[in-house]
Order: structure tokens, then sequence, then C-alpha cells
């Protein structure tokens, strides 16, 4: 099982949804984004601690070699990683940036109108463009204040 595999299955099994982990060798960092769609605020402190203190018990019971393990939210700007974001965040405003350009840009923001097959619809005021999941390098919704 991969740590990504190990991480995802033991933030589910504890009742929260595993958004990513970023690792960073270097300072062999394991961080870790959850999130709580059922909670009207989302992510809390305690809701952090819970999962770190049990991902800490996990890493070492699975040899897991690490220096620091820090455990957030995604934030306002939350990244939209997998396909069911992308279903579950239509009508929100995203920023895209994508791997190849459409026509001379790879970076839009817009409305996002959600996922059809494996094609991310965007809408930019009064154009609708698409392109393949596959295409996009980063996106994040853009907060409301």
């Amino acid at each position: 099982m991969s740590l990504q595999e190990l991480i995802e299955t033991t933030v589910t099994g504890l009742g929260y949804e595993f958004v990513m982990v970023e690792l960073s060798p270097r300072n062999r960092l394991v961080r870790v984004f959850i999130d709580a769609p059922e909670k009207p605020r989302g992510v809390d402190v305690e809701d952090c601690a819970t999962v770190s203190n049990q991902l800490t018990h996990v890493f070492q019971v699975d040899n897991i070699d690490y220096d620091r393990l820090e455990v957030s939210s995604p934030g306002l700007d939350r990244p939209l990683v997998k396909p069911a974001d992308f279903t579950r965040f239509a009508g929100s405003q995203v920023q895209v940036k994508l791997r190849m350009p459409i026509g001379e840009r790879r970076q839009f923001n817009g409305t996002l109108i959600g996922l059809a097959g494996d094609q991310v619809q965007l809408e930019l005021g009064e154009n609708t463009i698409q392109f393949p999941l596959s295409n996009i390098d980063k996106a994040r919704l853009v907060p409301k204040f």
C-alpha cells in the first residue's frame, strides 16, 4: 500500500474526507489536507488533532520515516484534485491552470459548470470552454469574501 493510500484509508476510516497529501522529501514533511463536508463550518483544530494522532500511530506501526506531520483544512481556496471535486463544487468560482494551453492561454478564472465524462466545463462570462481533466495542472476554488 502506498503512503497516499495508507493516509487516505486512515482519514476516511475516521469519517473525514481525504483531500490530498503533500510530501517534502528535503525536510521530511508529510502535509495532509482533510475536509468534513457534513460539518457546516468544516474542519476544526480538534478534527486535525484526531487525524494527526491516528496517523502518528499508523506511521509508527508501518515504519513510515518522517520528521514532521501536519494535518489541516484545505482552506477557502481549496484545491480541486479528484473528479468528484469538479462535480461537488459546480457553480463555484475557480481558478484553473492547464498543462497545455487552449489557444494561447493556460490560466482561466470562471464558474465551474461541472464534469461531463472526462471534460471539465468552465463558464467564462458569455463563453463556455471545456478541456480534459487530465490537462489540469492546478485547480482551486476562488474564495468569496
